[in-house]
């Protein structure tokens, strides 16, 4: 069996906010964009939002290229927005924006899925990260898929920062996950059991009209339409860039552990979407707090003791890519939180110190600024 070249490749949306104000910028100048891509060329785009941007890196062998790269674009971009007077936020949620008076961005694809989705694209004002393995193989891809399913829960819950939706903190550690489950596609992938079962009812949908081809299945774990890769989107944007790191590392670490296993004959055991669907709400709700179901011991695990299992499992792995350092971060996470903590802890500490609310959240938007180019 020919081992896959488990390339990566990192995706970052971000919100644009207004520096004096903090509010969101609901309508960009279009000379921002224009000098992002003279600059950083096909590695920046539009989102859906006119409010946000996304920036990829490239083709990445080890993590340490995907982290200059990913240094350098949230460097530039940073500089970019600040000379517009605007500043980047590397969040899933802003804390207080209203969708109400938001704005797609004018392209044939968005305007299409307004038209389709309805009133739910409306709220769509949600950023994420997602991360790309290189697999080659299809068969594979497509193996893998139905057992990287366990492990997607564990990657939501150390990378949340969507914990305010509208000015209220919404009790979920993720609110971002609540907004996307409203769109059509969405939530854990289909199992199937090869490539071509997947492609057969991915050609019922396309043949019927209703998508034009994968890139509308927007599943939390996905078959990229575009690239030989297994695409992981169920992680928020990670406000500072070693969470990114060690969420994707983590993140390619777990498919050479289930490739290795297919090697050795051996496989995870899949389990029934009713299951993983409460970790996966577990993981939206508590982020970190409250732990996992461990299915196999049938109780609840702690996270930590969790992590410390797959910090075990994927060693060879991360010495493989030689990312044991950035995987031993998510202890660091464990630590200190994720950026949803430090967004909650920034708001109760400024109500605690007389501020209103208003002014509690534009403290929030400070220290996602200042996070999001923290190197």
């Amino acid at each position: 069996m020919t081992e896959p070249a488990f390339t990566l490749g990192i995706e970052e949306e971000y919100l644009l906010v207004d520096r004096a104000s903090r509010d969101l910028v609901v309508d960009p100048p279009r000379s921002l964009f224009e000098e992002a891509q003279t600059q950083l060329g096909v590695h920046v785009s539009p989102e859906f939002m006119r409010s946000q941007i996304e920036i990829g890196t490239g083709i990445c062998t080890s993590l340490g290229q995907a982290r200059e790269q990913l240094r350098r674009l949230r460097t530039t971009l940073a500089d970019i927005t600040a000379h517009h007077g605007l500043a980047m936020v590397a969040a899933s949620t802003h804390p207080f924006a209203d969708w109400g008076g938001q704005k797609h961005t004018d392209k044939e694809r968005y305007n299409a899925l307004a038209r389709d989705i309805g009133g739910p694209v409306r709220r769509l004002l949600i950023c994420g990260m997602h991360v790309h393995v290189g697999i080659e193989d299809p068969e594979l891809r497509i193996d893998l898929m139905s057992q990287a399913s366990y492990f997607l829960p564990h990657l939501l819950a150390l990378s949340t920062s969507s914990p305010f939706w509208r000015g209220a903190d919404t009790g979920l550690k993720s609110y971002r996950l609540a907004v996307f489950n409203e769109l059509p596609r969405t939530g854990l992938p289909e199992i199937f059991d090869s490539f071509g079962e997947y492609q057969r009812h991915l050609d019922v949908l396309i043949s019927a009209g209703l998508i034009e081809d994968g890139s509308k299945l927007w599943w939390d774990l996905r078959p990229s339409a575009r690239f030989p890769t297994l695409e992981m989107r169920i992680a928020d944007a990670c406000t500072l860039l070693e969470d990114t790191l060690a969420i994707a590392a983590m993140y390619r670490c777990v498919l050479r552990m289930l490739y290795r296993l297919r090697r050795g004959n051996q496989r995870w055991r899949r389990y029934s979407a009713m299951l993983l669907n409460e970790n996966r709400r577990r993981a939206q709700r508590y982020g970190i707090d409250e732990g996992l179901v461990d299915f196999g011991k049938g109780r609840i695990v702690p996270m930590r003791d969790l992590i410390e299992e797959m910090l075990v499992l994927l060693q060879e792995d991360a010495e493989f890519f030689g990312c044991t350092a950035e995987l031993a971060h998510t202890r660091a996470i464990l630590d200190r939180g994720t950026s949803a903590h430090r967004q909650l802890a920034v708001y109760h500490a400024a109500i605690a110190a007389g501020l209103d609310q208003r002014a509690a959240l534009m403290r929030v938007v400070d220290g996602l600024i200042e996070e999001t180019t923290r190197f």
